[in-house]
């Protein structure tokens, strides 16, 4: 009998992921889910698919049985079954040490802190496990940064496994384990809820309210579970399962320190974020945790130490209010701006939080163009520090002349000449934008400050979100623009090269930009195996290699024996695609 576990990713964000498990057409499960362990009560196939475990011999054999059937290739049989050597495991905090016992290893692989530090049989380039029980999970957590650095670890090694973290999910902290990427969890600490009298909620455990006849039976125990798992597929279909973490994070001091070590080592890491997102999609910047979000953290490192200022623009720097429509330009407010300010000329930013500063030249795409905040018009130490060293940042590597601050922050702009405008006044006002409309006047004058024609401007908008997206803007060398807004069409020698997609937020190439990207190295590229010409999607078993920084939503240049082949467009990030099922990258140009 088959031992596979037939699974595909259903929806994905960043680490956290739900897998369809069984036949790919007709799914029996999603997860996340729950292990039955020994004692626990029954619970519907869909919501705990598997039931677990573990003799009383020293050191123990782990079992998990499939309750249904989820083994490929015709879903016949209830299966996999599964069993594997636990060995000897020492507690974390040693180490140096080796247990020197190993244990098992295959499609359910037991794994523990000493295990990832001294079995090399884990680097086994052929072990592709389907589960994996991180089985000193309880001893982990009580120590700050190892259990995420474990996970990390092994979600990077093995991206195509379920994870199962045995004794410390909950109803009170799915959320932010399943962000992390675990995929299994149990009732263990349900039942010690229960034994108790106290009902592990979405919030912590808690107290029976007897005057709304409430029990603290597994019954009770298991209905919560069940609220906070379809709470977590409903944010993750959705696109904001981030929201629900960053509340759920609040439950206990251990969670917030779990998330911001899970935060740092997101991000150093390359290839995990997206590039694209859906139009829907909701950067929710309600929480102070969204300072430390690996995207924002991403957005401001590109403007602090790459963003470079379109040409010309680099003289007479303007500071103005986000708003609250996306993109800035479409709200009254910056109607307002735009008509008082009555010039192109001038390098317009916003100021605002978590991002620092927006260029208008990057208001169109994410996450710009995605987060959503709440105005008090009050500003925290951290937001204060951060945009004045963004400020510092771009004031170095640029010659401005002078700074017109019409924003609502204190800022300081060392030896450039700055001009305040609002001086306590609303910037909508009619005083407030007379002394922004009369400052501009003033620089352009002064300065001697040209006007930039429309094609200019629309391609130094192009040129900076190149620049952001792809590797670089070389491919818009001897490009023309066409077209009316907002469908522009992009050409070189009379032929159409690429389209600016505004439901994309970026470009989408045609076949004949192929050779352009490939001469001027724009795209990140992935190289399939020798053999038939390309076809098809890209899957990781037809990838001979690819670059680590692809992140979902990409366009790649797909090449095969060294030559270009055709254009793709990344599903997943490149982290998973050692050993993940599925697709990977759609193609949508071929030579």
């Amino acid at each position: 009998m088959a031992q596979e576990l037939g699974r595909v990713i259903f929806t994905r964000d960043r680490y956290a992921r739900s897998w369809s498990l069984g036949d790919r057409k007709n799914p029996i499960c999603k997860t996340p889910i729950l292990m039955q362990l020994t004692g626990d009560p029954e619970m519907e196939e869909f919501l705990s698919p598997f039931s677990s475990k573990t003799d009383s011999n020293i050191p123990s054999t782990l079992s998990v049985s499939s309750k249904v059937p989820l083994s490929p290739p015709d879903f016949s049989h209830k299966g996999p079954n599964y069993e594997s050597f636990i060995g000897h495991v020492l507690p974390p905090s040693l180490d140096e040490a080796n247990a020197g016992e190993p244990a098992g290893s295959g499609q359910l692989l037991p794994v523990s802190w000493q295990r990832l530090s001294h079995d090399r049989d884990l680097l086994d380039s052929n072990l592709n496990p389907s589960i994996i029980v991180l089985v000193d999970s309880v001893q982990l957590a009580a120590q700050p940064g190892k259990l995420v650095k474990a996970i990390h670890v092994l979600k990077n090694k093995f991206p195509g496994s379920l994870l199962w973290t045995p004794g410390i999910g909950g109803p009170d902290n799915a959320a932010v384990l399943n962000w992390f990427g675990v995929d299994i969890f149990d009732l263990s600490r349900s039942r010690m809820c229960n034994s108790a009298g106290v009902i592990l909620s979405e919030n912590g455990p808690r107290m029976p309210d007897d005057s709304m006849s409430e029990t603290a039976t597994m019954e009770v125990q298991i209905q919560h579970w069940k609220q906070s798992i379809a709470s977590i597929k409903s944010n993750l279909k959705n696109g904001t399962l981030r929201s629900l973490v960053d509340k759920q994070s609040l439950n206990s001091p251990n969670l917030v320190e779990h998330l911001r070590s899970h935060d740092k080592i997101c991000s150093e890491q390359p290839g995990l974020l997206s590039s694209h997102v859906d139009n829907e999609k909701i950067l929710d910047c309600s929480s102070p945790n969204t300072l430390n979000d690996p995207v924002v953290k991403e957005w401001c490192d590109f403007i602090s130490n790459r963003y470079k200022a379109p040409n010309g623009l680099d003289n007479v720097l303007i500071l103005l209010p986000c708003s609250a429509r996306k993109p800035y330009r479409l709200s009254k407010s910056h109607g307002r701006f735009i008509r008082a300010i009555n010039s192109n000329s001038c390098h317009e930013v916003m100021v605002t939080s978590p991002l620092g500063l927006v260029p208008r030249d990057l208001e169109e795409i994410w996450p710009a163009s995605h987060y959503d905040i709440p105005v008090t018009g009050d500003w925290s130490h951290d937001e204060l520090i951060r945009t004045q060293t963004m400020l510092d940042s771009l004031l170095s590597r640029h010659g401005y002349n002078l700074v017109i601050n019409h924003s609502s922050m204190e800022l300081k702009t060392g030896d450039v000449e700055l001009i305040e405008t609002r001086n306590g006044l609303s910037p909508g006002s009619g005083e407030a934008l007379d002394n922004l409309s009369e400052s501009v006047k003033e620089a352009i004058q002064r300065f001697n400050v040209n006007k930039r024609r429309n094609n200019h401007l629309l391609m130094d908008t192009f040129a900076s979100v190149s620049r952001k997206q792809l590797n670089n803007d070389k491919w818009l060398e001897g490009v023309s623009i066409r077209g009316k807004p907002p469908f522009w069409r992009l050409e070189k020698d009379n032929v159409q090269v690429a389209i600016w997609s505004i439901d994309r937020r970026g470009f989408s190439f045609s076949k004949s930009a192929i050779e352009i990207l490939h001469q001027n190295n724009t795209l990140s590229k992935v190289c399939i195996k020798t053999g038939p010409k390309l076809k098809g999607d890209i899957f990781y078993s037809n990838i001979e290699s690819f670059d680590s920084d692809i992140k979902a939503g990409n366009d790649i240049l797909v090449y095969q024996d060294d030559l270009p082949v055709g254009l793709a467009r990344a599903v997943a990030p490149a982290w998973e695609w050692p050993i993940t099922g599925g697709r990977l990258a759609k193609t949508h140009q071929r030579l």
